[in-house]
């Protein structure tokens, strides 16, 4: 059955039913919870950026992304811990994040990866884009949909 269990997660509610649900799956089929988040690269500038002025927003964009990434982890791996189930984390910038997630899989050895959806229909889709179809859609991984 499954050993390894990829959850992408990025602090907000929905991620927390990730976190909970993973953590459930986990507990009888003795598997460890990957717990993984991906953080968008620092949007490009408009106009001709001062190299200092770039340099200071990328540093402090790299500082609030790890800065997030672990609390979301450490909160995860908390939950994790206190069901007794075995738990890593890992975080990464990424340009892409539905790639990201599939690389993660891989790269992790998992075997399943549970992801939450919104639920926003076609039309939400559209507008917002869906992270959770892009993985089904690319990965060779069963994946777990919550809604």
């Amino acid at each position: 059955m499954y050993q390894r269990i990829l959850v992408p997660v990025d602090g907000s509610e929905l991620s927390d039913r990730a976190m909970s649900e993973s953590i459930a799956l986990a507990t009888p089929l003795g598997a460890m919870v990957v717990g993984f988040v991906a953080e968008p690269l620092l949007a490009p500038m408009s106009g001709p950026p001062q190299q200092s002025l770039l340099d200071d927003q990328i540093k402090g964009h790299d500082a609030m992304t790890e800065a997030h990434a672990r609390s979301v982890l450490q909160r995860f791996e908390a939950l994790a811990q206190a069901a007794g189930v075995a738990f890593e984390g890992h975080h990464d910038q990424v340009p892409n994040v539905d790639r990201a997630i599939m690389a993660a899989a891989e790269s992790h050895g998992c075997d399943l990866i549970v992801m939450v959806t919104h639920g926003r229909g076609a039309f939400g889709e559209f507008l917002f884009g869906s992270h959770t179809k892009a993985v089904l859609a690319g990965s060779k991984l069963p994946l777990l949909v919550l809604r």
